[in-house]
């Protein structure tokens, strides 16, 4: 594939963060590179695209500083790190926003654009990371690749989980040739990690994990052997709360907690539940919406995949004395199928999909005749897909919202309100 060095003006952001150009009438889309930037790039073609990789800022943005990390123009964790924080959430807000305009056709006029709502901690953040095996150490994936890099500690983590990467690897020592991936979980000041291995667990992990449990460097652990291998095995404390939330470092959490915070109370103001409504939601998760609702007084059926989710939703709604709230796992659209074929009502509808989205929601919520519902996006894209669908099928928007869970990267958090 032939290489060309272009000198390119940068005019905007692609919905995946990266600088957007023009030659020749295409568009060029250049890793790191800011609006208003000029910049020195070597431009390939890969498939129908055309890519550019920065080899000199000519130009630079006046939002661009140097980055905090030494890591940062190789690590894949932190892609925005050399953008100014209140800049990367203005950014982030168009890139939602002209996704819903351009693939959804659904203009800034016709709903309200309710304030950003930042990270008060633009590093030092992120309680949940996963590791991944490299040369001997734990590291992150590198930028746009499958390459690792190494680290020793980490920034963005929270202050618990920094230390980790380099501990980790020590302890677990020649271990590391056994292991797929490492997760780090810090929950309400306490931290547990989760050992996923490529197959059958052996005891050295548990001896391993056990002592830094015993010296105060972790509340608990898992061990997950590979597929087919053997059950999972817990050692101390490896279920942890915060707001009365349970998490497991082999389950999910949202990575920044203060501003998770913001994002559940907004999103169930947004939704509107009143006592003795019927609320779906679809991919709930641990409960991290399905508790705040069920305060509503509303009854609610939360519809989760993962099994270790369901598990500590139920048991967390016990320990509380939840009532109202109907666990149902499985796949959210055969479920929701199911509750079509039923002639199931519902009044609400909050979901929370992977980057996927949920294909097929424009249908579920008509059939069920939802009347008001708030999608929680964490891509843009499929925001905007499933957006098109909700709109084909009677759904107006009402407000758009953009959380900035990820600072130092292109990843945005989006709240929207749709009523029929």
């Amino acid at each position: 594939m032939s290489l060309r060095r272009l000198e390119l003006h940068i005019e905007r952001l692609s919905k995946s963060g990266d600088g957007v150009a023009q030659v020749e009438g295409r568009a060029v889309f250049v890793s790191g590179a800011l609006p208003g930037e000029k910049v020195l790039a070597e431009v390939q073609e890969l498939g129908k695209a055309l890519r550019g990789e920065v080899l000199e800022v000519l130009a630079p943005s006046p939002a661009r500083r140097p980055p905090a990390c030494a890591l940062a123009d190789t690590c894949g964790g932190c892609d925005w790190m050399h953008v100014d924080e209140q800049v990367q959430l203005a950014e982030k807000e168009q890139i939602v926003v002209s996704a819903l305009e351009h693939l959804a056709d659904i203009e800034r006029r016709s709903y309200v654009l309710l304030p950003r709502v930042p990270s008060p901690k633009p590093l030092g953040y992120r309680r949940r990371a996963v590791l991944h095996p490299a040369d001997g150490r734990l590291g992150f994936f590198g930028r746009r690749s499958h390459t690792r890099v190494a680290v020793e500690t980490c920034p963005a983590l929270t202050g618990p989980l920094e230390p980790l990467p380099g501990a980790l690897a020590a302890a677990l020592g020649a271990g590391l040739m056994d292991v797929e991936e490492v997760h780090l979980l810090e929950a309400g000041g306490k931290v547990a990690v989760s050992v996923h291995l490529k197959g059958a667990s052996k005891p050295r992990f548990g001896e391993v994990l056990g002592a830094l449990i015993r010296e105060g460097r972790l509340a608990g652990a898992v061990v997950a052997p590979g597929e087919g291998k053997g059950g999972v095995e817990l050692f101390g404390q490896a279920t942890l709360e915060e707001d009365g939330v349970l998490y497991r470092p082999d389950g999910f959490a949202q990575a920044n907690a203060v501003v998770n915070r913001e994002l559940v109370a907004r999103a169930v103001e947004a939704l509107e539940p009143q006592p003795g409504q019927a609320v779906l939601e679809l991919y709930s998760g641990n409960g991290n919406f399905t508790f705040p609702i069920a305060a509503r007084r509303a009854q609610v059926v939360a519809v989760e995949s993962a099994p270790v989710s369901v598990q500590l939703a139920q048991q967390a709604a016990r320990a509380r004395g939840v009532a109202g709230v109907r666990f149902v796992q499985g796949d959210a659209q055969k479920v929701a199928d199911g509750l079509v074929r039923e002639g199931q009502r519902f009044d609400r509808l909050l979901l929370d999909p992977p980057r996927a989205g949920a294909p097929g929601i424009g249908l579920w919520a008509s059939k069920l005749l939802v009347s008001r519902l708030v999608y929680v996006a964490c891509d843009p894209a499929a925001l905007a897909r499933d957006a098109e669908d909700l709109w084909s099928h009677g759904f107006r928007p009402v407000s758009l919202q953009v959380f900035d869970l990820f600072p130092q990267t292109r990843h945005v958090e989006a709240v929207l309100c749709m009523t029929r």
